[in-house]
C-alpha cells in the first residue's frame, strides 16, 4: 500500500478503535490489536520503518508512565506480595513453555528457550492502559498489579540476556548511559518544571521524550531493549509526577492520543493469519500453555493477598504482548525459530493481551473499588464547591452600606 493511504487508513482504524472502545466499554488497547490484525490481513496495512519506530517508542513511553504510576511506599510495603505474583507469573509459563516446546514439539532447545521467554511476559504496557482507563492506577490494587508486571518482565529481559544476548562494549555503554540518566534526572527536572513547566509548547514533556529515545538509541547498538531503564526512570520520577499531576496528564494526553496507538495497531499487525490457519493446532497448545500456568501459579498468590479482586488480578497478570512479541521477533532474526513458530507465538501473545483483558473488564471488573473512587471524587468535588460558597459568601460586594 502506498504510504499515504497506509497513513489514512492506519488513523481510521485508530479513531475507530476509540470509538468502538467508548460504545463497548472495553480498553482501547483491545480494539486497537484487533483493528491491527484486521488491517494486517485484509486491508493491506504492513509495519513500515515509520510505523515500527513509533510503535516501538509506544511502547517505551507506556512502559515509563506505568512506572511512574506505581507508589514507592506502597511498592516498599507490599513487596512480598508484588514479588511472589511477578516471580509466579514469570516462571510458570516460561517453565511450562520451554518444556513442552523441548520435549512435546521436539524443537531444539534455542527454539524451546525463545518460546519459553515469549510466553513468560506480563503486558505493562496493555496493564497500564486499562489501570488507567478504569481509574484504578489511584487504588492499592492498581499499584500492587503495575508493580507484579514490573517483576514479571524484568525476570522476562533477565532470561533473553542471560541465554541469548553477547554482551559488548555497547552492551556496557547503553548499562552506564541507562544508570546515569536515571540518576540524574530526578535531580534535574524540578528545575526544569519550575523554569519551562506550564508553557503551551510543553519543553518539560520534550525533555523526557528525548531521555527515553536516548534509552531505545543506546539500547539498539548495545543489542539490548529500553523497557526496563524506561520503567525504572519512570519509577524514581514518580514523587515527581504525583506532585505535579498537571504533568501526569498532559503526559497521558499526548500518548494515548497520539503515540500509543501505533504500539497496539502494530501488535496486531503482525499476526498473519494465513500462517495461524496452517498451525491452529500449535497456536491453541501455545496459548493454553502461557494461560494455564500463569493463571494456575498467579491465583493462589491472588487469592490470599487480594482476595476480592483475586480473578481480576490474576486475569490481568495473564497478559502478554511488548516482551513477547521482541523476544519472538529477536528469535526469528537470529534464525532460532521459523516463520510458522514466529507467527504462533506473536499470535498466541496478541490473544493473551486481548482475551484475559476482556474478561477481566466484563465479568470481573472490582467494582467496589471503582464504586468508593467515585465516593471519593463527589467527596471531594463537594468540598470545593463548599468552599467557594463560604469564600463568596464572605466576599462583601463593592457598594453597600457595609463599606
Amino acid at each position: 500500500m502506498e504510504e499515504q493511504a497506509a497513513s489514512l487508513v492506519l488513523w481510521g482504524l485508530i479513531v475507530l478503535a476509540s470509538l468502538i472502545s467508548v460504545e463497548a466499554g472495553v480498553s482501547v488497547a483491545i480494539i486497537e490489536i484487533a483493528l491491527g490484525v484486521i488491517g494486517g490481513n485484509f486491508l493491506g496495512l504492513a509495519p513500515t520503518p515509520w510505523i515500527t519506530y513509533l510503535a516501538s517508542f509506544g511502547g517505551i513511553v507506556l512502559t515509563f508512565l506505568a512506572g511512574a504510576e506505581v507508589d514507592l511506599g506502597v511498592m516498599r510495603a507490599k513487596l512480598k506480595e508484588s514479588a511472589l505474583i511477578g516471580v509466579a507469573s514469570f516462571a510458570g509459563p516460561f517453565v511450562g513453555g520451554l518444556l513442552v516446546c523441548r520435549y512435546g514439539l521436539d524443537w531444539n532447545w534455542r527454539a524451546s528457550e525463545i518460546a519459553g521467554i515469549a510466553l513468560s511476559t506480563t503486558s505493562l504496557a496493555v496493564v497500564y492502559a486499562v489501570l488507567v482507563e478504569t481509574g484504578l492506577t489511584n487504588t492499592q490494587v492498581g499499584k500492587i498489579i503495575m508493580a507484579s508486571c514490573f517483576i514479571t518482565d524484568f525476570g522476562t529481559a533477565f532470561a533473553l540476556s542471560a541465554l541469548f544476548v553477547e554482551f559488548n562494549l555497547y552492551t556496557l555503554l547503553f548499562f552506564a548511559v541507562s544508570a546515569l540518566l536515571i540518576a540524574a534526572l530526578p535531580w534535574a527536572i524540578r528545575p526544569i518544571l519550575r523554569r519551562y513547566g506550564e508553557r503551551v509548547i510543553e519543553p518539560e514533556i520534550k525533555v523526557l521524550f528525548l531521555v527515553l529515545v536516548v534509552f531505545m538509541y543506546f539500547a539498539k547498538v548495545g543489542a539490548s531493549h529500553a523497557m526496563l531503564p524506561a520503567f525504572v526512570l519512570g519509577l524514581v520520577l514518580s514523587r515527581v509526577f504525583q506532585e505535579n499531576r498537571l504533568l501526569q496528564r498532559r503526559m497521558r494526553v499526548v500518548a494515548f492520543g497520539m503515540i500509543t496507538p501505533f504500539f497496539f495497531v502494530n501488535g496486531g499487525m503482525n499476526v498473519s493469519l494465513p500462517l495461524l490457519a496452517a498451525n491452529v493446532g500449535l497456536l491453541v497448545l501455545l496459548l493454553a500453555v502461557k494461560q494455564v500456568t500463569k493463571i494456575g501459579l498467579i491465583y493462589p498468590f491472588a487469592r490470599k493477598y487480594l482476595p476480592r479482586e483475586a480473578i481480576f488480578t490474576t486475569l490481568l497478570m495473564s497478559t502478554g504482548l511488548t516482551m513477547g512479541t521482541l523476544s519472538s521477533v529477536f528469535g526469528l532474526e537470529r534464525g532460532f525459530i521459523d516463520h510458522g513458530q514466529f507467527s504462533c507465538l506473536v499470535a498466541a501473545v496478541v490473544i493473551s493481551a486481548m482475551l484475559p483483558t476482556f474478561i477481566a473488564q466484563k465479568w470481573f471488573s472490582p467494582h467496589h473499588l471503582l464504586a468508593a473512587l467515585e465516593r471519593q471524587t463527589l467527596a471531594a468535588t463537594a468540598s470545593v464547591n463548599l468552599g467557594d460558597a463560604a469564600a463568596g459568601a464572605k466576599t462583601v460586594p463593592l457598594g453597600t452600606p457595609g463599606e
